[in-house]
């Protein structure tokens, strides 16, 4: 997910495993013109590693490229979804724990962005299961005030209430923010479908500034910082 130059030769890096989660390692002489982990150790790049124990971090002694996403490199849009999937990855992980669901969830992502048409969608879906994952699921069905069903109008998000409000709610607490009856119902399905069910929406523009503008507001507010791939990704889409 990351990388930094370490003494003359190595590179530290972060990543993300599916039996230990986010790890700190160091890859030795990768840095020579003759390193033959070079090649596998590169971002965005699904590998199998083969890691010893050392003192402070642990040591990649072999490496094998399973995936490589080529066309990731080769489109810049692609590249900063996938800046931004392992930015929340990074964000919202801790060092050695377990994850396998979340890294199965990571490697189809990354699949979905090489491959898909519609980017875009398989992004969003990617933010509500990560956001089942670490334990912040927005209600969506329910007023998070009153607990009345949310109905099909417009309605109102609370950040810090983690969820939909209904229209007499929602003026009244502080921070909430408007959200359209079709972009709510849209939210709504993908969080309770399937990919290949999700892929069934087809989305206007306006509904999909709304649905990422409300995602990264929640996901802004949970992690109590912003994030840096969006500017990126705000840049290379123009």
């Amino acid at each position: 997910m990351r990388h930094s130059d370490w003494g003359e030769a190595d590179r530290l890096l972060t990543l993300f495993s599916r039996e230990r989660g986010k790890l700190r390692c160091i890859a030795k002489g990768v840095r020579r013109l003759r390193s033959r982990k070079a090649g596998h150790l590169e971002p965005f790049t699904h590998a199998a590693l083969l890691l010893a124990r050392g003192r402070d971090f642990w040591i990649v002694t072999q490496a094998e490229t399973l995936d490589a996403y080529l066309p990731l490199r080769e489109d810049l849009v692609r590249t900063g979804y996938a800046a931004y999937i392992l930015e929340l990855i990074d964000r919202f992980t801790y060092d050695e724990g377990e994850t396998k669901g979340l890294f199965a969830l990571l490697v189809d992502t990354l699949r979905r962005v090489t491959a898909a048409e519609d980017v875009f969608l398989a992004v969003r879906y990617f933010e509500l299961r990560l956001l089942d994952f670490v334990g912040f699921r927005p209600e969506l069905f329910r007023c998070v005030n009153c607990g009345e069903d949310i109905r099909p109008l417009d309605q109102f998000f609370s950040a810090q209430r983690g969820g939909a409000l209904c229209p007499n709610c929602g003026p009244g607490v502080g921070g909430a923010r408007p959200v359209s009856v079709e972009t709510l119902k849209y939210l709504r399905h993908l969080q309770r479908s399937s990919y290949s069910e999700a892929t069934r929406a087809h989305l206007t523009p306006p509904i999909q500034r709304e649905m990422e503008a409300l995602l990264q507001h929640y996901i802004t507010f949970l992690l109590e910082r912003g994030l840096n791939s969006p500017d990126f990704l705000n840049e290379v889409r123009g």
